[in-house]
C-alpha cells in the first residue's frame, strides 16, 4: 500500500479541520483517535431514534436495543478473534486490568508470589498490579528491554520461575512503539504455570490481532483509540478462567438471585458488568471495529509505517535530535531535540496546527530508564498523511530556529 493510499480518509474524520476550517494535522492517535463519521452517526442513532434500556425491558424498543448491544459484543470479540462470551465490557483498558486485579488476582496471588511487568510500561499496567502486590504481600519483578526498546524476551526466559503467577506486558509500547512478540511471551509464562495478561490498547488499532494465534489469558483494550467512543472498553479472557472469576462490583444485571440470606451470581460476561451498561457507547465500539475491519488492519499497518519511516528519516537527519525505539516501531516516533524541552515544542507546534504529545506518556518507569524527564511523541492514524509528517517537520525547523 502506498504512503498516500488512504489520504481520502481523511474527510470521514469531522475533527481534523481547526475551527477556522484549516487542516489540523492531529499526531496524537496514541492518546486517542479522532472519530469516522460511521461512528459518530452509530452513536447518535443509539442515543436518539433507537434508544431504549438493554436486559430490562419487555417492549419492542428495548429487546431491539438489547439486540444492537449484542451484536455489538460480538462484532468487538470477533475482532480480536474471540467469542461473545469471553467478552467483558469495561469502562476502559484500566479498568480492565484493575478488574483482573480485583478478582482473579485476589484468588489466585498470595504471600510470596510473583507479578512480572516490563521497563515499558503504562502506569495503568504497573499501579493496579502494585496495589494487588501490597495487599497479598507479592513481589513485582521487572524485565528489562532490548537497546532498541523491545522488551527482552531472553532475559524474560531466564528470570521467570515457578513463583510468577502472572506476566502483564504491553502489546505495542505507548512510548516506542515496539511490538512485543506475544506468541513467545505467552509460551514462557505458560512454561512456568503463570498466565498472562497483555495490554492491547495500540496495538488494536494497526495490528491484526487474534488471541487464539497469541495464546494469552487475558486481552485488554479501549474503545476510543479504536476510533471509537470514550468511556468504553473491553476485557477478554478464556472462558474457563473468567468463569471461576468472582465478581468485580454487585448490583444490577450482574446477579442471578438475590435474598437477604444469599445471592447468586449470572454467568460471564454478565457477572462482571453491574449497572445499567455504556449502551451507545458499545453500539459505537461495534461501529468502530466495523470501520477498521472495512479498511484492514494490513493496510493501516503499511500505511502508518510509511509515515513512521519518513519521519524517523527526516528527524534522523537532524544532528541534534535523539530518536527513541526500534526503526520498525507501530506508528508512533518518540524523540527529544537537544536544548528544548517537549512541552515547548509541542507548545509551539500547536501554533502551527500539529498536534503531538509531549510528556512521560504516563510511563515514567521508562523516562527513568531512558534518561530523560519526558519526549516529544509524534502518532499515526490511518488519517494520517504525509502533509501531516512535513507539517511537523516545519514545524520542529521553526522551533529550533526560536531557540537557535
Amino acid at each position: 500500500m502506498s504512503v498516500t493510499a488512504t489520504m481520502s480518509r481523511k474527510a470521514d474524520y469531522p475533527g481534523l479541520l481547526t475551527s477556522t476550517g484549516d487542516a489540523w494535522h492531529y499526531l496524537d492517535s496514541a492518546a486517542t483517535a479522532q472519530k469516522p463519521q460511521a461512528v459518530i452517526d452509530a452513536m447518535t442513532r443509539a442515543l436518539g431514534a433507537d434508544y431504549a434500556t438493554v436486559h430490562r425491558g419487555v417492549y419492542a424498543r428495548s429487546a431491539e436495543m438489547t439486540l444492537a448491544y449484542e451484536a455489538a459484543r460480538r462484532r468487538v470479540a470477533a475482532f480480536v478473534g474471540g467469542k461473545e462470551e469471553e467478552l467483558v465490557f469495561t469502562r476502559g483498558a484500566t479498568e480492565a486490568i484493575n478488574l483482573v486485579a480485583a478478582t482473579w488476582g485476589e484468588v489466585n496471588v498470595g504471600a510470596g508470589d510473583r507479578i512480572m511487568l516490563s521497563q515499558l510500561e503504562h502506569h495503568s499496567n504497573i499501579v493496579p498490579w502494585q496495589m494487588l502486590a501490597e495487599r497479598k504481600g507479592a513481589h513485582i519483578d521487572v524485565c528489562p528491554l532490548t537497546d532498541d526498546g523491545r522488551i527482552d524476551l531472553d532475559a524474560l526466559a531466564s528470570m521467570l520461575t515457578s513463583e510468577h503467577r502472572l506476566v502483564a506486558l504491553a502489546h505495542v509500547s505507548n512510548v516506542l512503539g515496539s511490538v512485543l512478540d506475544v506468541e513467545r511471551a505467552s509460551e514462557l509464562a505458560h512454561g512456568v504455570g503463570a498466565k498472562i495478561l497483555i495490554d492491547g490498547c495500540q496495538a488494536v488499532p494497526r495490528l491484526p490481532v487474534d488471541v487464539a494465534v497469541l495464546g494469552c489469558d487475558f486481552y485488554v483494550f479501549s474503545a476510543h483509540k479504536l476510533y471509537g467512543p470514550t468511556g468504553i472498553g473491553a476485557l477478554w479472557a478464556r472462558a474457563e478462567i473468567l468463569d471461576a472469576m468472582p465478581p468485580y462490583q454487585g448490583g444490577g444485571a450482574m446477579i442471578d438471585k438475590v435474598t437477604f440470606a444469599k445471592t447468586t451470581y449470572a454467568p460471564p460476561p454478565q457477572r462482571f458488568e453491574a449497572g445499567t451498561p455504556a449502551i451507545t457507547e458499545a453500539v459505537a465500539f461495534g461501529a468502530a471495529c466495523d470501520y477498521v475491519s472495512a479498511i484492514g488492519l494490513e493496510a493501516i499497518h503499511a500505511h502508518e509505517s510509511a509515515l513512521v519511516a519518513q519521519t524517523r528519516a527526516a528527524l534522523g537527519a537532524m544532528n541534534d535530535v535523539m530518536l527513541f525505539g526500534p526503526e520498525d516501531s507501530a506508528g508512533i516516533v518518540s524523540f527529544a531535540i537537544d536544548g528544548i524541552h517537549p512541552h515547548d515544542l509541542g507548545t509551539i507546534l500547536d501554533e502551527e496546527n500539529v498536534a503531538i504529545r509531549a510528556g512521560h506518556h504516563c510511563a515514567q518507569p521508562l523516562m527513568d530508564h531512558l534518561g530523560v524527564p519526558a519526549t516529544a511523541r509524534a502518532s499515526f492514524g490511518l488519517y494520517s498523511d504525509e502533509a501531516d509528517v512535513a507539517a511537523l517537520i516545519r514545524g520542529i525547523e521553526r522551533t529550533k530556529r526560536i531557540f537557535g
